[in-house]
């Protein structure tokens, strides 16, 4: 009689590969400070906006305009800033999306499904309830992308002011749904905010992008062939119609991020290492600066909560993304028997799908692109991205720090690594070279403490044989 066959059920949100969870490491950390950056820039907005003697500079200068005209480049600071530096931002973000497709945890389908579908669910949930939301309240529907996008720069700066130490699962969850976000919302941008063709101008972009791809291939180095190119691949798709962005994610796809025979780090990682800073620390942070300026008020407060097209935002990025995000990695879980992991609960999934929910950069993009022409209405969903990023945030520091104490026990054992040897303890659990060293290590530590033991009880039997010592009449001194 045979056994019956016995399935191990898999685990989702478990502990991320020794390289892996140093690359999210790396990753993550120059992320957090570009995301305080990009606080500090959108903080700066606000005020600059909003002091009535300053006000209308802030205006000037983001009206401004500067370019060539002849090439088609005569563009306002704003749109250089939305336009041009965002460029480096998608770009950054294609490299990212190609690490994890041929080396990183969307490379397993299997490890794939849950941020992927995580990630459709948190974009196709808020987009409904912006949907529903106006299709209710009698207002437009060309905002439904707006609160689809997931900011995970502001992201980990909320998580960097608020101190959490969340485990390294959970970051690159939160890292790869920002990631196919980022894809799907280039997706959106490309498809539902294209609304003229310049075909010479987007066949001379793709001839580009064939130059650039061959460059690659054929292992020419040196960033003054590819800067110049890359900008009139740029200035090229810019003037075809198509999102000038667009040209950053293609050339950030095309870099190789697998690494040959005799390299530490793929050409994709090194590239990335060195953009990486200039785009969360320069590129977002300016973007932030000349687009998160709209007015306060009593009044215009009230009117995100009152006008549908700004509620829809508020409401699709505070409520849909968490129902979305938080559904999405249940349901997967639900129907592949696939079980979390045990250091994690639900509610801690939760507060991450809460966290999702603050949306930045590419909302106001969006916000920018979906009512194009209206400046009064564009202002207004900028201040309703702001005010539903802000609500996304107080909640999950309220979740998150409900659960701190653990994730603080989790990242310390994480972290532990009581051999020396520069390698977490957790990693090497499985090695019997590990294990004899400890046994190596604790024999020292017994053999001190017994050294120790022998030289305390010997000075304690000096000390009671000196006539008159202490420990006579009742141990008080003689």
């Amino acid at each position: 009689m045979t056994a019956p066959r016995t399935t191990t059920a898999r685990k989702v949100l478990g502990r991320l590969s020794l390289p892996e969870r140093r690359f999210v490491g790396d990753a993550l950390r120059t992320e957090t400070v570009g995301g305080v950056l990009l606080l500090v820039a959108a903080v700066a907005a606000l005020i600059w906006a909003n002091i009535p003697a300053l006000g209308h500079s802030y205006e000037s200068v983001g009206h401004f305009h500067l370019g060539p005209a002849s090439l088609g480049l005569n563009l306002s600071v704003e749109h250089w800033a939305a336009d041009g530096l965002l460029a480096v931002f998608f770009f950054v973000a294609g490299i990212e999306l190609k690490r994890e497709l041929v080396a990183g945890d969307l490379r397993d389908p299997k490890a794939a499904v849950l941020p992927v579908v995580a990630a459709l669910c948190g974009m196709a949930v808020p987009a409904l309830v912006y949907t529903l939301t106006n299709l209710v309240g009698g207002g437009s529907t060309d905002g439904w992308a707006v609160p689809t996008a997931t900011d995970i720069a502001f992201a980990l700066a909320v998580l960097a002011v608020i101190g959490t130490s969340l485990p390294s699962a959970l970051r690159a969850f939160l890292l790869t749904l920002a990631v196919v976000d980022d894809l799907f919302a280039i997706l959106i941008i490309a498809v539902f905010f294209t609304n003229r063709l310049d075909f010479a101008a987007l066949g001379g972009a793709v001839a580009g992008l064939i130059v650039f791809w061959m460059l690659l291939r054929k292992g020419v180095r040196g960033w003054y062939v590819y800067v110049p190119l890359a900008v009139v691949i740029w200035a090229l798709m810019y003037n075809s119609g198509i999102h000038a962005t667009i040209a950053g994610v293609a050339m950030g796809l095309m870099i190789r991020c697998t690494t040959h025979k005799g390299e530490d780090r793929s050409p994709g990682e090194r590239i990335e290492h060195l953009v990486r800073p200039l785009s969360a620390g320069l590129a977002v942070p300016l973007f932030a600066l000349f687009s998160a300026g709209v007015s306060i008020s009593a009044r215009a407060l009230g009117d995100v909560f009152t006008q549908p097209e700004t509620l829809g935002v508020v409401l699709g990025l505070f409520i849909g993304k968490t129902v979305g995000i938080f559904g999405g990695t249940w349901l997967t879980a639900r129907f592949t028997r696939a079980s979390l992991s045990d250091d994690l609960a639900w509610p801690d999934v939760f507060a991450l799908a809460t966290l999702a929910g603050i949306g930045f950069t590419v909302s106001l993009l969006i916000g920018e692109l979906a009512f194009v022409g209206d400046a009064v209405l564009t202002d207004e969903v900028k201040a309703a991205v702001l005010t539903g990023s802000l609500l996304a945030a107080l909640c999950a520091t309220v979740l998150l720090k409900m659960r701190n104490a653990k994730y603080r026990r989790l990242c310390e054992e994480e972290e532990r690594d009581e051999d020396s040897d520069g390698i977490p303890d957790v990693y090497e659990e499985d090695d019997p070279a590990y294990h004899l060293r400890m046994a190596d290590i604790y024999e020292r530590k017994a053999a001190e403490h017994r050294r120790l033991a022998r030289a305390k009880a010997d000075a304690r039997e000096g000390l009671a044989e000196v006539p008159g010592g202490a420990g006579e009449q009742n141990d008080r001194p003689a």
